[in-house]
C-alpha cells in the first residue's frame, strides 16, 4: 500500500439516521479529516440496526477496501450492534477487553456512577482487537483486520467522534504506510458568499496556479476557503495564493483550521486582558451561548443579558421608557442604551448589543422583517450599525449573533467597522 492512495469506505449504522430523526454530519467530518491526508472516501453506505444487513454490507466492503470506518452502534443498548457485526465478519468471538473495562471504570468513577451490566456490554469487543481511545465518552473504538482490510469502529456521538478522529488521523499516515505530501490550508471567513468570493478571486488572480486547488465550504455563519496541494514543491505557490487571498479578504479572515468567531474574539480579549458583556433581544442569548460553548470563556466573558420584552429592557438595563415609546425597541437609541446599561452593570470592558425583528411577523414598512440594530464597543466609544437581512428566523439569529462578534473582533484588531457584508446603514 506504500505510496498508493488507499481505498476507503464508510459504513454508518442506526435506525435514527435511516428515519431522518438524526441528520448525518459524521460522514462529512470523517471525509474532511481524511481529506487532510489526501485520502478520499470512495463510498458511503448507511444501514439501519439490522444485524444481517450490517454483516452483509461490511463483509462486502472488506473484500474491496483497504480501510473501512464504521460509525455508530458502540453504545450499551440492544440496538448497538457494531462489535457483534465486526466480530462476525472477522470470524472471531466477542470477549471482554480488559482495556475497555478499565476505561469504563474510570469513566464511571469520574461521574460517581456504578458500572452496571449495560455499560459492561461496551467492553465486549472482537477478540484480539486494538483499542481506539475515546477521551470523551464511555464507548471505546476498536481496530480489527479482516484480510488486507482494516476496520476502525468509531462512536456515533459527534463530539466523541471528533476527538477520536484527532487520534486516528494522526496515526493513519503511519498505519497506511502513506508517504503523501498532500497538504490543505483552510481559512475561516465571515461575511463572504461563495459566488462573490469566487468572482473576486477570478478577477484578481487570473493566473491562479494549476497545482493549487481552490475550494469553498459554505456554512452558517462562516465560510471556509481551502487551498490544497499534492507536493512540497507546490507549497511556495500555495503561500503566494494565500497572500493574494489575504490581500483580497484580509479583514474577513478569522483564522486558520477550525477557528470559530467566538474563539477568535475570546483569544483577542485574553491577550489584551479585557472582558466582554452582551445585551441581546432578537438573538435570545445566542451571542453569549457561542462564547460560553468554549471552555475557559469565563476568563473574558463576564455576563450576558437577554432582555426580550421592553419592560425588561428598562428594568434590567435601564433603557429609557420614553426612548422605547418614541423610537421603538429596534432603533439606534435603544440598542445604544442597551449597550451602555450592560457595560455599567457587568463592569466589563467591551459590549455587544443587538435588537431586531427576526420574523416572520412583526415587520412594518419602516422596519421590515430582518431589520436589526447592533451596538458594540467600550465606554464612551460605542458604535452602532443598522442591517437588514430578511431570511429565515434561525439563520437570521445565527448570522446576526456572528456579526456582533465580528464587530468586536474588528474593534480589537483596529479593522474596518463598515464591512461589505449585508446592505447596511451606519450611525455614530
Amino acid at each position: 500500500m506504500a505510496n498508493q492512495t488507499p481505498h476507503v469506505q464508510l459504513l454508518l449504522t442506526g435506525n435514527e439516521i435511516m428515519s431522518g430523526d438524526t441528520v448525518d454530519s459524521n460522514s462529512a467530518l470523517i471525509a474532511r479529516r481524511l481529506g487532510e491526508l489526501g485520502v478520499p472516501v470512495l463510498r458511503k453506505v448507511t444501514v439501519g440496526d439490522d444485524r444481517n444487513l450490517l454483516i452483509r454490507e461490511l463483509a462486502a466492503m472488506a473484500e474491496v477496501a483497504d480501510l473501512v470506518i464504521v460509525n455508530g452502534g458502540l453504545g450499551p443498548t440492544v440496538d448497538d450492534l457494531t462489535a457483534e457485526v465486526v466480530a462476525a465478519v472477522a470470524g472471531v468471538p466477542l470477549a471482554e477487553h480488559p482495556g475497555a473495562i478499565a476505561h469504563l471504570e474510570a469513566w464511571c468513577a469520574r461521574r460517581n456512577l456504578p458500572l452496571n451490566a449495560a455499560n459492561r456490554k461496551q467492553a465486549m469487543l472482537p477478540a484480539g482487537c486494538a483499542l481506539l481511545d475515546n477521551p470523551v465518552g464511555s464507548a471505546v473504538g476498536f481496530d480489527v483486520s479482516v484480510g488486507s482490510c482494516r476496520i476502525l469502529s468509531t462512536p456515533g456521538v459527534p463530539g466523541e467522534l471528533a476527538k477520536m478522529l484527532d487520534i486516528i488521523v494522526a496515526d493513519l499516515g503511519r498505519r497506511l504506510e502513506r508517504a503523501s505530501e498532500h497538504s490543505v490550508l483552510r481559512l475561516q471567513t465571515f461575511g463572504l458568499g461563495e459566488s462573490s468570493a469566487q468572482q473576486l478571486i477570478a478577477d484578481a488572480c487570473p493566473d491562479w496556479p494549476a497545482e493549487v486547488e481552490l475550494g469553498f465550504r459554505a456554512g452558517a455563519p462562516q465560510m471556509e476557503i481551502k487551498l490544497s496541494v499534492d507536493s512540497a514543491a507546490a507549497l511556495p505557490a500555495r503561500d503566494l495564493c494565500r497572500a493574494q487571498l489575504e490581500s483580497l479578504f484580509g479583514d474577513h479572515i478569522i483564522g486558520e483550521g477550525d477557528t470559530q468567531l467566538a474563539e477568535a474574539v475570546l483569544d483577542l480579549l485574553r491577550a489584551r486582558g479585557k472582558t466582554l458583556t452582551t445585551a441581546e433581544s432578537c438573538t435570545g442569548g445566542l451571542v453569549a451561548s457561542m462564547l460560553t460553548r468554549i471552555a475557559g470563556s469565563s476568563d473574558a466573558f463576564h455576563a450576558g443579558f437577554v432582555t426580550y420584552a421592553n419592560d425588561i429592557k428598562s428594568a434590567v438595563l435601564g433603557v429609557d421608557e420614553q426612548t422605547l415609546q418614541e423610537h421603538g425597541a429596534v432603533s439606534e437609541p435603544v440598542v445604544r442604551q442597551m449597550a451602555e446599561g450592560a457595560l455599567a452593570r457587568a463592569s466589563a470592558d467591551y459590549v455587544i448589543a443587538v435588537s431586531g425583528i427576526a420574523g416572520p411577523t412583526g415587520g412594518t414598512p419602516d422596519k421590515p422583517v430582518g431589520t436589526v440594530w447592533l451596538a458594540w464597543g467600550e465606554r464612551d466609544a460605542i458604535e452602532t450599525l443598522q442591517l437588514c437581512w430578511p431570511v429565515e428566523r434561525t439563520l437570521f439569529q445565527t448570522m446576526l449573533a456572528a456579526a456582533g462578534l465580528d464587530m468586536i473582533r474588528r474593534r480589537l484588531l483596529g479593522l474596518n467597522s463598515q464591512p461589505r457584508y449585508f446592505a447596511q446603514r451606519r450611525v455614530g
